[in-house]
């Protein structure tokens, strides 16, 4: 499992991120809220855990525009406001959990698995006449099974986990191809050939942005 925790109080970071890690989490910390996104376009993470009380942009501004991408990350807030209203507002922009400080790193890793857990647990989607069943691989087209390669498995894979929001090309090759030395040219390869078998319009492009799948 990798965490993105977003906390910019030092101290806590580098404990939370030393314990999490040795509970046998991969973590990715940063202090400074305006990395965020740029960790999002080359790195995918299962859970987010964020502060709110950020310098820069405040922990409530990035949850609202990561919704707004149609990021599905399940995000964890971590956080000093203990008051009914803030946590109204952090669930209204898409939180899906809540922690207060101070806390027990053990819940923390509680929390964290079981909101992984929740996400693990969807395995069949549909959408139109596409079903994809995520844990054991396989994709439908109109009731009939059509069997792809691995590489345009995960690719589809991650465009069905992340439909309603563009994917970028970036994140594509570090998902599928981690440090293999490919270039974005083996995307559209691959793309191309998915776009045989799935109906029309069913992977749309932007060039500049990426791919997405609607949800």
């Amino acid at each position: 499992m990798k965490v993105l925790l977003v906390e910019d109080d030092r101290l806590l970071g580098e404990s939370l991120k030393e314990y999490l890690t040795s509970e046998g989490l991969k973590v990715d910390w940063v202090e400074d809220s305006r990395e965020f996104f740029d960790l999002l376009e080359v790195s995918i993470y299962d859970v987010i855990v964020l502060d709110l009380m950020m310098p820069h942009v405040s922990g409530e501004e990035l949850l609202k525009k990561l919704r707004e991408r149609g990021d599905r990350t399940p995000v964890l807030i971590l956080t000093a406001k203990s008051r009914i209203e803030d946590k109204e507002r952090c669930f209204s922009l898409g939180a899906d959990d809540y922690l207060t400080k101070p806390f027990e790193p053990k819940e923390l890793l509680l929390r964290i698995r079981a909101l992984h857990r929740r996400v693990v647990k969807e395995e069949r989607v549909k959408l139109g006449i596409v079903e994809v069943d995520l844990q054991s691989c396989k994709l439908w087209v109109g009731g009939r099974e059509v069997r792809i390669s691995k590489k345009e498995w995960l690719l589809l894979k991650y465009l069905v986990e992340n439909r309603g929001r563009f994917v970028s090309t970036a994140e594509l090759l570090n998902y599928v191809w981690g440090d293999e030395p490919v270039g974005d040219e083996v995307v559209r390869a691959h793309i191309k050939n998915l776009r045989k078998v799935l109906p029309e319009g069913f992977i749309l492009s932007h060039k500049g942005w990426g791919y997405k799948v609607e949800s």
